[in-house]
C-alpha cells in the first residue's frame, strides 16, 4: 500500500496513502452485506439485495463512504509504520481521491515525536540530602505513640501548658454573632498550636465554667483571613499522663516484646522509608538534568491539550472544595502569588513534564525495553500499598477503568529512567553516593 511521508514542522508530518481497490473490495462487500441486512426492499429476501439496487436506492457513494471508513485505521497504521514516525496524537485524515474501482488516496496530518539527541547519561549528577538522624526520628515516633497511649484525668482547677482542654469558641464582629466562627466541644491541648492565634493565653489560667475575650484573625472557613472577637468558654480541664518508655510500652503498643526490639525495627522503617526518599528525589534531579540538557521541541498541539486537560482537573478539584484560585493560594501558601503566576506554573511544570516523557519513551525504545507480567504484578502490589488496597483490586481497577496500556506505558518509563541513573552520579550533601538503581520513579502520569 504506497505512502509517503512529508515533514510539515519538526513535530507534525503529512502521510499521504493509497489504497488500491483490491485492498478496499473486502471492505466493500461487507457495507453491502450489512446494508441489505437492514433493508426491506419489495422483491427482494432481507439479506439478499443486490448491490445495483443497493446503489440505486442508497446511492453508490454511501456504500463507499462506509468502506472507505472502515478501511482508513488499517492504512493508516501501515503508513505510519512505514513511515517509521511517532506519533502523538490523533491524525486529521481527509480523503484527497476517490477513483471507483481505481484507487482512494487520503492524507493524514498527524503530531509526532522529534528527533533529538541525548547527551552521554554519565556526565549526569545530581545531590540529595543526606539521610536524617535515624535515632532521632525514632524517638519523634515514640513520642508520637506516648501521646497516642496517653491517658488523661479531670482536674478542679486553672488550665495550664500542656492541660487537655474542651472549649467552646464563639465568633463575632461588631457584636453581630458569625455562626462559621462558632464552634462547641473542641479538644484542644494547650500550647499545641494549629488553631487560632491568641488561644494558648487566653484559656491559660482557666478553670472549668471560665471565659475569655481575645481578638484574632480567622482559619479556615468561609471567613478566612478574617478579623474577629472571639469569646472561649472552658467546658472540661484535664491533664494528661504519657506511659513510660519501657519493655511494657512495647508490648502494649507493638508486636514486641521488649523496648529495644521496637526500637531495632523502627530504626529499620525509618532508615528503609528515608533511603527511599531519598533515591526517588534522586532519580527524579536526574531526570530533571536530563530534560534542563537536552534540546527538545514539544508538539504544540499536544502541549496546548495537555495544559487545558490539567487546567480542567485544577478547576474541578477546587469546585468540588468550594474554593476560588485566589483562596487556594491564600491558604495554601503557593509560591504563586496570583492566579496568573500560578497557571504560568502549570504551563512550565506541563511542558517539563512532556518533554520527560518524551524522552523516556525514546530511551525505552533505543534499549527496545520490554514490560512483562512480573513488571505488572509488581506495580500492582506497589500501587496497592500506597493506596491502601489489594493487588487484586487495583488490578480490577485497572481493568475496568482501562488504564492497561497507560501503567504498562508508565512502568516501560520507569525502567527507562533506572537506565539513565545507572550510569548517572548522585551523591549527598556529604558527597556519599546514592543508590538510585531498582527502586521505583515518582509516577509522570
Amino acid at each position: 500500500m504506497p505512502s509517503t511521508v512529508e515533514q510539515l514542522s519538526p513535530t507534525r508530518v503529512k502521510l499521504t496513502v493509497e489504497i488500491p481497490f483490491a485492498d478496499l473490495k473486502p471492505h466493500l462487500d461487507k457495507a453491502y452485506r450489512e446494508i441489505a441486512k437492514t433493508v426491506t426492499i419489495p422483491g427482494f429476501r432481507k439479506g439478499k439485495v443486490p448491490t445495483m439496487v443497493i446503489d440505486q436506492r442508497f446511492g453508490r457513494g454511501v456504500v463507499l463512504q462506509e468502506a472507505i471508513n472502515a478501511a482508513l485505521p488499517s492504512a493508516y497504521e501501515a503508513a505510519v509504520s512505514e513511515s517509521k514516525v511517532i506519533p502523538l496524537g490523533e491524525p486529521e485524515v481527509e480523503v484527497t481521491k476517490l477513483e471507483d474501482g481505481e484507487l482512494i488516496e487520503f492524507t493524514a496530518e498527524v503530531e509526532v515525536r522529534p528527533e533529538f539527541t541525548l547527551p552521554a547519561f554519565s556526565e549526569l549528577s545530581a545531590t540529595v540530602d543526606s539521610l536524617p538522624d535515624i535515632d532521632a526520628e525514632v524517638e519523634e515516633r515514640i513520642e508520637v505513640l506516648r501521646k497516642r497511649f496517653a491517658t488523661t484525668t479531670e482536674v478542679d482547677r486553672a488550665a495550664a501548658v500542656g492541660d487537655i482542654v474542651v472549649i467552646d469558641l464563639v465568633g463575632t464582629r461588631q457584636g453581630e454573632p458569625l455562626p462559621d466562627a462558632t464552634a462547641d466541644g473542641i479538644t484542644y491541648q494547650i500550647g499545641s498550636g494549629g488553631m487560632l492565634d491568641g488561644l494558648d493565653e487566653a484559656v491559660t489560667g482557666l478553670a472549668a465554667g471560665e471565659a475569655a475575650e481575645f481578638n484574632s484573625i480567622l482559619v479556615g472557613g468561609p471567613l478566612q483571613g478574617e478579623p474577629a472577637d472571639i469569646t472561649v468558654t472552658v467546658i472540661k480541664v484535664s491533664t494528661q499522663e504519657l506511659p513510660e518508655v519501657d519493655d511494657e510500652f512495647a508490648a502494649l503498643v507493638s508486636e514486641f516484646d521488649t523496648l529495644a526490639e521496637m526500637k531495632a525495627d523502627l530504626a529499620g522503617g525509618v532508615a528503609g522509608y528515608a533511603k527511599a526518599e531519598q533515591a526517588a528525589k534522586g532519580r527524579d534531579k536526574i531526570l530533571e538534568a536530563l530534560v534542563e540538557q537536552t534540546d527538545i521541541q514539544v508538539p504544540e498541539r499536544v502541549l496546548a491539550a495537555e495544559i487545558q486537560s490539567r487546567k480542567d482537573e485544577i478547576n474541578e478539584q477546587l469546585k468540588r472544595m468550594g474554593y476560588t484560585l485566589a483562596d487556594y493560594l491564600e491558604q495554601a501558601g503557593d509560591e504563586a502569588d496570583t492566579p496568573e503566576e500560578f497557571w504560568a506554573e502549570i504551563e512550565t511544570s506541563t511542558e517539563r513534564g512532556l518533554k520527560a516523557q518524551l524522552i523516556l519513551d525514546k530511551v525505552a525504545d533505543d534499549a527496545a525495553v520490554g514490560v512483562d507480567q512480573a513488571d505488572l504484578s509488581e506495580l500492582l502490589v506497589r500501587k496497592a500499598t500506597q493506596n491502601n488496597s489489594t493487588p487484586e483490586q487495583e488490578a480490577q481497577h485497572m481493568m475496568e477503568h482501562n488504564h492497561v496500556a497507560s501503567w504498562m506505558q508508565e512502568i516501560r518509563r520507569n525502567k527507562a529512567l533506572g537506565l539513565i541513573v545507572a550510569d548517572a552520579t548522585v551523591t549527598d550533601t556529604a558527597v556519599i553516593p546514592v543508590d538510585v538503581v531498582g527502586l521505583p520513579a515518582a509516577s509522570d502520569e
